[in-house]
């Protein structure tokens, strides 16, 4: 099986500036849903001056605001988040992680995103207003990127998911909704958010917490819930704490005792907007994270927490191997994974004016195939290539990721030069084989390389030669330089 991910053109409206792929397909089956002709706009926001207009406020019907988080409290996924935060790294050839919990809220109706942003922010904050400035499709609400800022009230930077809500309060405040829903922006899974926030509502909660109803064999690091049979929380902790929860594994759920059940938490909050303003700016001025401070707090004041059993796929990226493995799942026929090829629910992201991919002579097999690429007489098997990849003449490529290339070079340019004065261009090498590996964008790999961890080492540290192991996969760090002949 060999899928071709090539972007997609369709006609821009200059005055509605379209800039989501694929959404002419779906805004015919959804229009019922839309009620106004005013197109969303985006800003970046990171000074204390509002940047709406005026018109752009919806009237009575109140909604929910969604809240993204571009990475998490501290990054799992180095070196690829070396010079770019989680939510930005590039997956499934054409994507990158925050599109799926954009397209989630997209999906879903949610049509007021906030994207708060801090560290390596740049790439994600470029490719969020590219991607959703202007939905074009007739949509009320916005998407807004607010950055991290500094200000005479906030001397330092966002200490936390928490704080950084706090300190936004003064931006989202001004839409009328009637909850935030709070979303980890680097997650892969997919969820109709309708319904969480049906339950949220039915059940008169002030917070409900997403939580995860199928066996899992990781701590997510979010937190742990503690249950009755009408899926009101009673306890919240961390696993560090010196009381942890024991779990006994069951199909959806562990039994703690005769009531109570218990979960993982998914990092995903409900919370009516009128609780977070009391949670974050009288209760709990200091609190800095949610998990930790905010939701026990809540639950200790007396606050009504719900939880909402999710048992879908969901995987919270919290290594090397589980992003290589949901890149290897999507090139799987059987839906084992998350599913990019959904047509009841798309996954969206920024076309690009890129030509088709040029195949010449190649061997393809059950590879995912970004749009642009240039590949000549190599063999591909079970890899995910990215957009603009360029790979030569006798490459053999397998179980990998390749990331592609922001930029086409030309191959009678030298440009390149590394320390040890070889020119070698962007992309794979003639004869060069590639076995478990991920290689990040606009890496130059020489000729006549291996890149298999022909010792099976599980864990090393060669940045300083462009390389790590972890997990026993080889990761090419973005821009190195590998030389002709190299053995990894």
């Amino acid at each position: 099986m060999v899928i071709l991910q090539l972007s997609l053109h369709t006609p821009v409206n200059p005055q509605t500036n379209s800039a989501i792929t694929g959404l002419t397909s779906t805004c015919q089956k959804r229009s019922s849903k839309f009620h106004s002709t005013l197109p969303p706009r985006l800003f970046i926001t990171n000074s204390h001056e509002s940047q709406y207009p005026f018109s752009l406020f919806q009237p009575a019907n109140e909604g929910v605001a969604a809240i993204v988080f571009g990475d998490g409290p501290e990054s799992r996924l180095y070196p690829l988040t070396k010079r770019r935060s989680e939510g930005a790294i590039p997956i499934a050839a054409n994507y990158r992680l925050v599109d799926a919990v954009v397209s989630n809220c997209i999906n879903s109706n949610i049509n007021k995103i906030y994207a708060l942003t801090q560290c390596n922010s740049t790439s994600l904050n470029s490719h969020l207003s590219r991607a959703y400035s202007g939905l074009g499709i007739g949509r009320e609400g916005l998407v807004e990127v607010i950055a991290a800022y500094q200000s005479p009230e906030y001397e330092g930077w966002f200490q936390g998911a928490a704080d950084a809500v706090r300190r936004c309060l003064w931006v989202m405040e001004e839409y009328p909704v009637s909850e935030f829903l709070i979303l980890p922006g680097h997650h892969l899974y997919k969820m109709d958010y309708q319904k969480i926030i049906e339950a949220h509502r039915n059940s008169k909660a002030d917070i409900t917490i997403a939580a995860l109803g199928a066996s899992k064999d990781q701590d997510p690091g979010f937190g742990f819930l503690t249950m009755n049979s009408e899926n009101q929380v009673l306890e919240f902790r961390l696993k560090s704490e010196s009381k942890p929860i024991s779990f006994v594994s069951e199909e959806t759920s562990r039994k703690c005792n005769d009531i109570a059940y218990c979960y993982s938490s998914m990092g995903i909050y409900l919370i009516n907007k009128d609780t977070v303003v009391k949670l974050l700016r009288e209760h709990f001025p200091k609190a800095n994270d949610f998990a930790s401070e905010v939701i026990p707090g809540a639950i200790s004041i007396g606050m009504k927490v719900q939880g909402f059993i999710f048992n879908e796929y969901w995987e919270d990226m919290r290594s090397i191997e589980a992003f290589y493995q949901a890149n290897m799942e999507s090139t799987k026929k059987a839906n084992i994974g998350f599913n990019f090829f959904d047509k009841e629910s798309p996954v969206y992201t920024l076309p690009r004016c890129l030509p088709s991919t040029l195949i010449t002579d190649a061997v393809i097999t059950d590879s995912v195939i970004g749009g642009g690429c240039i590949l000549n007489r190599c063999k591909i098997k079970g890899t995910v290539v990215g957009m603009r990849a360029k790979i030569r003449e006798g490459a053999v490529i397998e179980d990998s990721v390749i990331m592609g290339s922001d930029v086409y070079q030309m191959e009678n340019i030298q440009c390149g030069m590394n320390k040890k004065g070889i020119d070698i261009p962007i992309g794979i090498g003639e004869d060069t084989q590639i076995r478990k590996a991920i290689v990040d964008k606009n890496a130059r790999i020489g000729k006549n390389v291996l890149i298999i961890n022909k010792d099976n080492v599980q864990e090393g540290n060669n940045e300083a030669n462009g390389f790590i192991i972890s997990g026993g996969i080889v990761v090419v760090l973005c821009s190195a330089v590998i030389p002709d002949g190299s053995i990894v």
